[in-house]
């Protein structure tokens, strides 16, 4: 049975330059969702489809989203094209949101397998400030949220450490994406 991989993480944890790893050592049954996201495709490093506020709502009224969300002033969505891939027998990946699980959860049920990425805070501190988007204190104010969102993990989240090399991060999650569906959920982490 094929699975949907839904990827969480506070922002800078390095879900995109995962996602970017997996996409260059991609196992012939897996798939990476992109986002359809209201904001500019040069805004960010994530790879996206960016539409307009207008696009979007079309899309919604039509149906053709899995699964969608508004988070930073922006609205988020994953394309139906999800449930095709997954009933062609292909597992797939994405970037989701901490806040949305629930819906993907009500949606896919037993499919879903949630992994929480995550960073220790001097990891998280440096790779926010080299990404030079926010200023001191907003660095700060991320780091608190992160650690915020480490203390609610779902119990049923797969851990996955991200502060060492991103193959090793890699090669984790790709022993994830082999569970068998009946294998119950253990955190795993890399060193």
């Amino acid at each position: 049975m094929s699975r949907l991989l839904y990827l969480m993480g506070a922002s800078g944890s390095g879900k995109d330059s995962l996602l970017d790893a997996l996409r260059q050592h991609l196992p012939d049954n897996v798939t990476v969702a992109h986002r359809y996201i209201t904001r500019p495709a040069d805004a960010g490093s994530e790879n996206h489809i960016a539409l307009s506020e207008a696009e979007f709502m079309q899309r919604r009224q039509q149906g053709l989203f899995a699964l969608e969300w508004v988070a930073h002033q922006c609205r988020y969505g994953v394309g139906i094209e999800i449930d095709h891939w997954m009933q062609l027998g292909c597992h797939v990946v994405m970037n989701g949101s901490r806040a949305h699980l629930e819906q993907a959860r009500q949606r896919y049920g037993q499919r879903l397998l949630p992994v929480c990425l995550q960073v220790s805070d001097p990891v998280l501190a440096s790779r926010l400030s080299q990404r030079g988007r926010e200023d001191v204190a907003q660095i700060a104010r991320r780091l608190q949220r992160a650690r915020e969102y480490a203390s609610t993990l779902p119990a049923e989240c797969h851990l996955l450490n991200n502060d060492g090399a991103l193959q090793d991060t890699l090669q984790h999650l790709l022993a994830i994406l082999s569970l068998p569906v009946s294998t119950p959920v253990y955190p795993v982490t890399s060193q």
